[in-house]
């Protein structure tokens, strides 16, 4: 540990019980269901018990998973509308493990620091308000009302607003992410970074400024209706398994499905639907009729292929492959396009995408004979110094073939946290539209800041230049999930407090600083009882669905005060009771935050009534009807270069990834079935003939590198694990692979860390 504080650069555990097997081919099945009891009871959950959480999760009724975004189907199962990992999930926060004072009489944060994130989590949850006082290693219990008022004061000393960052999780409720916005701005900045800065912000980016609306253009209907599914840069059979369920059911409709990504990923070869006994017996379904194994950040000069294989096929079959209709009437920019296509050496970008002309064109052969096409992709697209091109190079392609705004076809950027769509629908963002901001104005007789704020990227650099001086984290474990940790880490202690509403221990709450409060707070699935009884929040899906979520387990304990609750009592304390709303009045009953949000958010007039209907209600999505929210209404046409993917001498191209054992930072177990991995997680994934050529034998010890900047990141203690991942590609996890991410490198347009493209050297440890 380092003289000022524990970084996560320094790994608390070493893999001495690490078992590797071979992968598996196929995702779900019987194994899934084992696992998702096995969680419920490494939790405290008896058999009837899990049954009793988990037949109530996603249903009409019950309460929205805590996990990812994937949309629920109208037809949803009466018991079992859940997945594995949404399992795990549940269990995790419905923990009977408790944390309360005694624990942190005994444990101080130096202590707390060498575990595991696994360790961590698995203390249970907070009970009560916590707070480490200057010059202390422990935390002490403190009340709310001490917590309130110590965070006001410190609020109210700054010298400016734009001194103080309000992060924002994606597990964020609609109700508790308006509050929290409506109270930041009111406090005079629009400082909100959030976990979408970090993952889908060049798929926002990329889409609005090329048809209008930052959101996918899909529903779950078009999923099923589809003739050919192109799923890019996505792992779904671990980070969003029921996806398998809506994949599986368009392949028996009919469609083809193209993968595209840098490892075979058992949810992209195969899925035994577990809640299909005859699946289990017969050995379910091949989802991918193609697999085409792209290098790392090749994918642009993939698609720009196929989009020149594509322009050769409409030139010996004239009107087959273009929608010249659609072009000429909906689009600007194509002629560009072509030009800058009919120039390219196909050749020349098929090496560079690292695939055979001859999967390209069979994939041709697929997409010709389909009408209605769909692109899903997520963080291995958004995640590069280029991820607004990927997804804009996307957008290029399908409108070739008029394939948006019909059903059956569409963008689909597969969200990850459960409400982080939501969330930016609800105001969180450091760059609002003026229309938003002249709104908020109108409504609530304030003027809100004008002045951008600062996003993640930003708010780190913020805080180690000492323009930031108070952090407060709305959720998630932002020192985990940040690129560049060890920086992360000094730039958080380098604020005056830190702040963080949380249900468990986790990484973040153990940076020493002159003042850290933990604020805890009810769960998803518990009870939220206020004046007015018990309450229920909503949600907004991948698919732009906004639902309820309504919580029936009894609290981690009866003192726990809800989000909307903690930031109305905050509001009250920094801004005063009627500033510019009744802040306590409103959490008395959520129907009246959604009143407001009925005011201000286009498309949720009605809200309370829609939002009661069971399944929720679509959003509107202009380019679902071929309208498009740009300048003159027409989709743009976009010419995005192949990055250049040459690398030095020695290194590799690193992209980090999740376990099937973690939801983003929250770690359940150290295993990672699909891929083989047993007891263990500083894994770094090599082609054999890489390590044939490094001179490196599976299990051996390894430090990572990265010299970005002149600035040298090290990430040591990592063993080889061979693997049929591209030459000079390796794979590894986060977050114990984010401290070789650097900070300076990200999407240009969007901010998003360059996550999945890191060069790094790779040698024996010593």
């Amino acid at each position: 540990m380092s003289e000022n504080g524990p970084t996560s650069a320094e790994p608390p555990e070493t893999d001495d019980k690490l078992k590797v097997s071979p992968p598996k081919r196929e995702a779900a099945g019987l194994p899934s269901v084992i696992s998702s009891f096995v969680h419920m009871h490494r939790q405290g959950h008896s058999i009837p018990s899990a049954i009793r959480i988990l037949r109530r999760m996603n249903q009409t009724n019950g309460f929205d998973c805590p996990g990812c975004a994937w949309p629920d189907p109208d037809d949803r199962a009466s018991l079992t509308e859940f997945c594995e990992n949404g399992a795990k999930a549940a269990a995790w926060e419905s923990t009977r493990e408790r944390l309360d004072w005694h624990f942190f009489q005994r444990y101080s944060i130096d202590e707390l620091a060498q575990k595991s994130d696994l360790w961590l989590g698995k203390q249970g949850r907070f009970t009560e308000p916590l707070m480490l006082r200057p010059g202390s290693r422990f935390y002490e219990p403190i009340s709310y009302a001490e917590g309130f008022a110590r965070v006001a004061s410190a609020l109210r000393d700054l010298e400016s607003p734009n001194q103080a960052i309000f992060y924002t999780s994606g597990r964020t409720s609609n109700e508790a992410a308006f509050l929290y916005q409506l109270f930041v701005r009111s406090f005079g900045t629009n400082n909100l970074p959030d976990c979408s800065n970090m993952c889908h912000e060049s798929s926002g980016v990329g889409l609005g400024q090329t048809v209008g609306i930052g959101k996918g253009s899909v529903t779950l209907d078009d999923i099923h209706e589809a003739d050919t599914i192109i799923v890019m840069g996505q792992n779904p059979g671990t980070n969003h398994p029921r996806m398998l369920t809506a994949l599986q059911k368009a392949k028996r409709n009919g469609a083809k499905i193209i993968a595209i990504n840098p490892l075979p990923e058992a949810g992209l070869m195969g899925f035994v639907n577990p809640k299909s006994p005859m699946q289990i017996l017969s050995g379910g379904t091949q989802i991918a009729d193609l697999f085409l194994q792209v290098q790392i950040n090749g994918d642009v000069a993939l698609l720009k292929a196929l989009m020149c294989l594509l322009l050769k096929e409409e030139a010996r079959s004239p009107g087959t492959v273009l929608d010249e209709d659609f072009i000429s009437l909906h689009t600007d920019g194509f002629e560009e396009l072509r030009a800058h296509l009919q120039v390219q050496d196909i050749d020349a970008l098929v090496t560079a995408a690292g695939v055979s002309r001859a999967d390209l064109e069979e994939a041709v052969r697929i997409i010709v004979r389909s009408r209605k096409t769909i692109v899903c992709w997520a963080m291995g697209l958004t995640q590069h110094k280029n991820g607004v091109g990927n997804v804009q190079e996307i957008v290029n392609f399908l409108l070739m073939r008029g394939s948006i705004g019909i059903p059956g076809a569409g963008t689909c950027p597969v969200r990850g946290h459960s409400n982080v769509q939501g969330d930016r629908t609800m105001g969180i963002h450091d760059r609002p539209s003026k229309a938003f901001l002249d709104r908020m104005e109108e409504v609530f007789g304030f003027e809100p800041p004008r002045e951008h704020g600062f996003n993640t990227v930003e708010a780190i650099q913020a805080m180690l230049d000492g323009r930031a001086k108070l952090f407060f984290a709305m959720g998630g474990n932002f020192l985990q999930a940040t690129p560049d940790t060890t920086l992360t880490a000094q730039a958080l202690k380098r604020c005056d407090m830190l702040v963080h509403v949380s249900t468990k221990l986790n990484r973040s709450h153990l940076l020493h600083n002159k003042w850290s409060i933990i604020l805890p707070c009810l769960a998803r699935s518990e009870i939220d009882s206020q004046a007015y009884g018990e309450q229920f929040v909503t949600v907004e899906n991948s698919m732009g669905v906004v639902h309820s979520s309504r919580g029936h387990l009894k609290p981690a304990h009866p003192g726990l005060y809800s989000e909307p609750a903690i930031i109305a009592w905050l509001a009250e304390k920094v801004l005063g009771p009627e500033v510019p709303v009744g802040w306590c009045w409103l959490v008395e009953n959520y129907d009246r935050i959604r009143d407001l949000i009925a005011k201000t958010i286009p498309d949720f007039e009605d809200f309370n009534k829609r939002v009661r209907k069971p399944g929720g209600f679509h959003l509107y999505n202009a380019a679902r009807e071929r309208k498009f929210g740009t300048d003159d209404g027409k989709a743009k046409f976009t010419i995005n270069p192949a990055p250049d993917l040459e690398l030095p001498e020695g290194t590799y191209r690193m992209m980090t990834m999740r376990t099937h054992d973690q939801y983003n930072t929250t770690v359940y177990g150290n295993d990672d079935r699909y891929r083989g991995i047993r007891g263990g997680r500083r894994v770094v994934f090599m082609n054999e003939e890489d390590m044939r050529e490094a001179d490196l034998e599976a299990g051996a010890a390894v430090d990572l590198t990265n010299d970005f900047g002149g600035k040298r990141r090290v990430a040591p203690r990592f063993t080889v694990v061979s693997y049929p991942i591209p030459r000079r590609c390796v794979g590894t996890y986060f977050p114990e692979a984010n401290v070789l991410v650097p900070l300076e490198r990200y999407a240009d347009g969007s901010f998003t860390p360059a996550s999945k493209d890191v060069v790094v050297r790779i040698t024996a440890s010593t």
